[in-house]
């Protein structure tokens, strides 16, 4: 039998879809994706205490080339097992997560068909409930179950389409209507560019700012196309920022957004062409989150800078807790945070993905997009635009990161090493403050280099990744130079990217 498990990537399964790059053997099949959904429908029908015939689940996927195919074996495997499919054709994950909560459906599960923003040979599955995404010891379960023998059987009845994005686009339309309280065209006036980078997310654009009296003229590759022609669709791409700022000062428009290729994750730039994402994505969510919840918690990962710690704690007057890399983890620590007293409206990664409390914790790149639009659109009555929310945010003037691989085999007891070796060596050094609330890795400040440095395990890779910020000329490379002879001594650690 086979061993899927090698498939799962934390709390999704990952692959290569399709022939073409040199070193990748394919190894996500339509076989793979068949016998893959119906391990889950044993998974999800024993969870729910159903029978298979009694299960509900749609299948939805995004602009990927291997996309069709491997929908189409999902939706096979499901009816294999003889639980009833849906079709959601092009979707959001967003979206499929939300299958199983509107009125209307309510389905028992759902899974989406991507692997976010890696390559075009790439691709995924990722899982649902109405509880959430699955954790990875569901996946776990899920991918061992997918190693059992299973009867050979036909298929019974076939996928009935759905328009899951038509009622999630209007679910959202609602949403900034309430919000904005102007009528049932409150973005009349307002020009907006849209990126969606050849993705799924072309929708926000037609399905949801167009209706409610938007400008959408100059968005830019709304087409889906699994190729990714013009530039990944990713919000930490740096030419997809640039992208989406062109249109904005091109177009003259009041506000930009990108997607990512699933539409989890979500970036903006302001009608100057300043980017919104990462820290500052993070301020202005926070911002908006204070004033609905003065005093409440907002979880990061591990990467935040110093300076958004002080806007976040001292300026807006939130608890910051900073935690550990990987969107479930911040999310799961956000609703850990709600459940012992502690309220947390915001879960949020520096790399876009944002999980608001109202909204389920789920990380939606299109309902970051709506919250930044109603705020926008208030502030326009008063004159006034989103910058104003990031007053007193300052930026580290310096920030680089370095990808070190572990050439040991056993790479996670060797970082393991480097880690408490780390500590330490830090311990013994004038001027190095280890930070009190480590969550992973090792975090260590810099007062005269105003700056700090964190070393950490990949969550998946035999890589440690180094980030290092400083508000000085020259600090990050001085912070380096502080911690090389450290590194010089672990011969299975690779420095060769090191400047």
């Amino acid at each position: 039998m086979a061993d899927y498990t090698r498939l799962q990537n934390g709390s999704d399964v990952r692959g290569v879809a399709l022939p073409g790059v040199e070193g990748e053997p394919v190894n996500l099949t339509p076989e793979a994706a068949r016998t893959i959904l119906r391990a889950f429908v044993r998974w999800l029908a024993e969870k729910k205490g159903k029978a298979p015939r009694e299960l509900t689940i749609g299948v939805g996927r995004d602009s990927r080339l291997s996309g069709p195919e491997l929908a189409a074996a999902a939706m096979e495997g499901i009816s294999l097992e003889g639980a009833a499919c849906r079709d959601c054709a092009m979707a959001s994950t967003p979206a499929m997560f939300m299958s199983t909560v509107l009125p209307g459906f309510g389905w028992d599960g759902a899974v989406m068909v991507t692997a976010s923003h890696l390559p075009w040979n790439r691709n995924g599955l990722k899982f649902f409930t109405s509880q959430g995404g699955l954790e990875s010891g569901d996946v776990r379960k899920v991918l061992a179950l997918a190693g059992e023998p299973f009867p050979r059987r036909e298929t019974e009845g076939a996928p009935e389409k759905a328009d899951l994005m038509g009622a999630y686009s209007a679910h959202l339309r609602e949403v900034i209507i309430r919000g904005v309280n102007a009528g049932e065209r409150p973005l009349e006036g307002f020009k907006i560019a849209v990126d969606a980078g050849n993705g799924a997310g072309g929708f926000f654009a037609r399905q949801v700012l167009e209706p409610l009296g938007a400008d959408i003229s100059a968005s830019l590759y709304l087409e889906p196309d699994g190729h990714f022609p013009n530039h990944i669709p990713n919000p930490e791409d740096k030419a997809a920022v640039d992208s989406i700022r062109q249109a904005v000062l091109a177009g003259g428009c009041d506000l930009g957004i990108l997607f990512d290729t699933d539409v989890d994750r979500a970036g903006a730039v302001d009608r100057d062409g300043r980017e919104l994402c990462r820290n500052r994505l993070i301020g202005l969510l926070a911002a908006i989150v204070a004033a609905e919840a003065p005093g409440s918690a907002v979880v990061t990962d591990s990467v935040t800078s110093a300076q958004l710690a002080d806007f976040l704690t001292g300026r807006l007057g939130l608890i910051h807790r900073r935690f550990k890399r990987g969107y479930k983890n911040v999310i799961n620590e956000g609703i850990r945070l709600n459940q012992e007293g502690t309220p947390c409206l915001l879960a949020i990664e520096t790399s876009g993905h944002a999980a608001m409390g109202e909204n389920y914790f789920l990380d939606d790149g299109a309902y970051v997009a709506v919250k930044l639009l109603i705020q926008a659109a208030r502030l326009r009555r008063e004159g006034r635009t989103l910058g104003v929310l990031l007053e007193g945010l300052e930026e580290p003037l310096e920030a680089v990161e370095y990808r070190l691989p572990i050439r040991a085999e056993d790479f996670r007891a060797y970082g393991q090493q480097v880690l408490e070796g780390l500590e330490d060596y830090a311990n013994g050094r004038p001027g190095w403050q280890t930070a009190p609330d480590n969550c992973e890795g090792l975090r260590i400040s810099f007062p005269e280099e105003k700056g700090w440095f964190l070393l950490r395990m990949s969550l998946h890779d035999p890589l440690m990744p180094l980030n290092i910020e400083s508000s000085r000329p020259g600090g990050t490379q001085a912070i380096l130079d502080l911690l090389r002879p450290f590194l010089a001594r672990w011969k299975e650690l690779d420095l060769s990217r090191l400047p």
